[in-house]
């Protein structure tokens, strides 16, 4: 039985996993973030120059 709980408190090993999931996550939310914010930028650069095309 102490063994038992000694292995639950001081194993490792699910610790890192956790970490690894937290830290893909963030990762994720990150891309998530920049390619947003890209296709934005990139929407209205085009829009601008299909108003200036417009003018002509």
């Amino acid at each position: 039985m102490l063994n038992g709980l000694f292995t639950f408190f001081f194993d490792e090993q699910g610790a890192t996993a956790t970490e690894y999931a937290i830290m893909i996550s963030l990762i994720a939310v990150v891309i998530i973030v920049a390619v947003t914010a890209l296709g934005l930028a990139t929407n209205d650069l085009f829009s601008e120059a299909k108003n200036e095309f417009e003018k002509l």
